[in-house]
This record gives structure tokens, C-alpha cells and sequence, in this order.
């Protein structure tokens, strides 16, 4: 079974007032996570990504680079791609409205999500930031991520159109994602939609038969290690997980929030002590696909490994009060 370790790489201020007052202490959170303990967001990922022999698929948003310049776009291409670590192009287009000169007509208030895009302007948005990541560096992005999963048919559309076929921006629980596709397509298995092959976000079923989606935020180590062997049991082909280059920080700081740090680093142990049973893998070649695996049942968790993540999360909340 393959399985995908993506990370969603992300600048955000906090807001959208005081962004010049904003921008470079977000930079250094986002970026760096540093603290006392070392530098817990992109640093202290690839660590262990490569202390474990491991390669991770980095979705990096650019769209912040057309307006606070690209070489703060280079520095995060040059901390991933050196590696051999996968650069692909993820879209927040609320950077949009930000941009000057404008990026197309009409550009000028703020729109969330890249389902709120008519198809020419998701055309622009997608090449703009193909062209952003490339001039940072970055090899040409082959697939492609929606900024909160919001992808919509004409998505697919402009995928198609700007030559990218691999996508990866469904999710079956995320409210906002392909809205327009609900009732007419698979969210939880591989599917082909414009000629773009979709690998949707891994969703679970975890100990209490509720849909979890395999975040490293929001799991267990338990659930996403019965996740994964349950999955390979019932024939998946592949597991692609979630986590963001802010994940192991504490919210709003650049603390690390340890028992996620843990998590990841188990993960990791985990998939590189059994790499004859997962292949972990990037999205450089499109996935080749034998079985479609509609109307297969789902992975699954048992109750023991939900109820820890209810105490992880527990303590997680009184951890997050904690200032060192």
C-alpha cells in the first residue's frame, strides 16, 4: 500500500488588518516555529521525516509571495526541496485581493474559498501559482491541493486546462469540499474527474463508527496505525494523510505541543520499521491505479485507540495554557 505523508504549507497573519505589521513574526512561525526547544514547524518536520529515511509530498501555498515577495516563497522551496522531499502547488486564493497590481478584473474583495472562482479566474489563480513556486525554485508542480479542500467541478475544469493531473482536494468531511460533486462521484477512493486522477483525503472510521479524516492533529498514533493495517488488509492501494508545517506548534505560538511531536515522530518509527508493507510515497509521477475500490468498506479504528486520543486531546488542552 502506498501511503502519502502531505503536508500543507501555509503563511497566515492572523487577520487580514496590519499585514506589513504582521508578516514577519508569522514568517518566523510558520517558517521555523522556533523556540527555546528548537524549531519545531518546517525544520523539525523534515528531521524527522529524514532521520527516518522518509519522503514527504510539501503542498506549498505561494499566493502570500505576490505580495510580500519571492524570495521569503524561495527560503521555504530551499528548507524542502534539497532533500528530495515533493514540492506541489496548494491555492488559498484569499491572498487574491491582496495582490497588486490586480491579478485579474474584479479582484478587490476578499473570496475564501477557490469554489467562489468563476473557471477563467481558478485558470489564472493555478498558473499564477505554478509560476510563483517555479521561480522560487521549485521543480514544475504536477499536483495540485485546494486551500480548505474547496475544490469544485470547475476545479477539475482548470486542472485540466493548466495541464495538472493529479489533484488531491477532496475530503468527505470537510464541509467545503466539492459541493458541486456530492451524490455524483466517490469521495473516498480514487476517481478521475477531467482527466485529473483524485486521490482523496484518507477518511476512517474510528472506535465509535464516526468518519475521522488521518491528520496527524487529529488522531492518535493508535487510530493511525489501525487505520493503516486495516486498511492494508482490506486491499487500499492508497493511505494519504494530512498535516501542516504549523502542526507540532502549540496554537498561536511557537511552542511545540509535545504530545503532537510524539505522534509524528511514532508515525514516522512506525512506516519506516515496516516500509515491506507501506511504501511511503510522493505525487512527482502520477499513481498508477488498478482498483477504483468503490463500495469497499472503510479502514477502521478500535474504541481503546479512539479513547487515547480523547485523553491526548484532553491534556492538550491544559498543555496549550502552559507558556513554556
Amino acid at each position: 500500500m502506498k501511503v502519502y505523508l502531505t503536508f500543507d504549507v501555509e503563511i497566515w497573519c492572523n487577520g487580514w488588518d496590519d499585514l506589513d505589521g504582521r508578516f514577519r513574526s508569522s514568517l518566523e512561525r510558520y517558517v521555523y516555529g522556533r523556540s527555546r526547544h528548537g524549531d519545531y514547524a518546517l525544520p523539525k518536520t523534515l528531521e524527522i521525516l529524514d532521520g527516518n529515511g522518509l519522503t514527504g509530498v510539501f503542498f506549498v501555498e505561494p499566493m502570500f509571495a505576490a505580495r510580500f515577495g519571492l524570495e521569503h516563497l524561495a527560503t521555504i522551496v530551499g528548507l524542502i526541496q534539497p532533500s528530495g522531499h515533493d514540492i506541489q502547488l496548494h491555492l488559498h486564493p484569499e491572498w487574491t485581493d491582496e495582490i497588486r497590481p490586480l491579478v485579474f478584473p474584479g479582484a478587490i474583495r476578499k473570496r475564501q474559498h477557490l469554489s467562489h472562482y468563476t473557471l477563467a479566474e481558478q485558470c489564472t489563480l493555478i498558473a499564477l501559482g505554478r509560476k510563483l513556486l517555479a521561480d522560487a525554485g521549485a521543480k514544475i508542480a504536477t499536483a495540485f491541493r485546494a486551500g480548505s479542500f474547496a475544490a469544485n467541478a470547475d476545479t477539475y475544469r482548470a486542472l485540466n486546462i493548466c495541464g495538472i493531473r493529479t489533484d488531491s482536494s477532496l475530503n468527505a468531511v470537510h464541509p467545503d469540499s466539492g459541493l458541486d460533486l456530492r451524490g455524483g462521484i466517490d469521495f473516498f477512493h480514487p476517481v478521475e474527474i477531467d482527466n485529473t486522477l483524485v486521490l482523496p483525503m484518507t477518511v476512517f472510521r474510528d472506535g465509535t463508527g464516526r468518519l475521522r479524516p488521518a491528520q496527524v492533529g487529529a488522531c492518535s498514533f493508535a487510530e493511525i496505525r489501525m487505520a493503516l493495517e486495516s486498511a492494508a488488509a482490506i486491499g487500499v492501494e492508497h493511505f494519504v494523510m494530512l498535516s501542516h508545517n504549523f502542526e507540532m506548534l502549540k496554537p498561536d505560538r511557537s511552542a511545540p505541543d509535545a504530545i503532537v511531536v510524539r505522534r509524528f515522530q511514532n508515525l514516522c518509527a512506525y512506516l519506516a520499521a515496516n516500509r515491506g508493507r507501506y511504501q511511503v510515497s510522493t505525487l512527482g509521477e502520477q499513481p498508477q491505479i488498478t482498483s477504483q475500490g468503490a463500495g469497499t468498506a472503510l479502514p477502521h479504528a478500535g474504541l481503546l485507540a479512539t479513547l487515547e486520543r480523547h485523553g491526548e486531546q484532553a491534556l492538550r488542552r491544559v498543555f496549550a495554557r502552559s507558556r513554556t
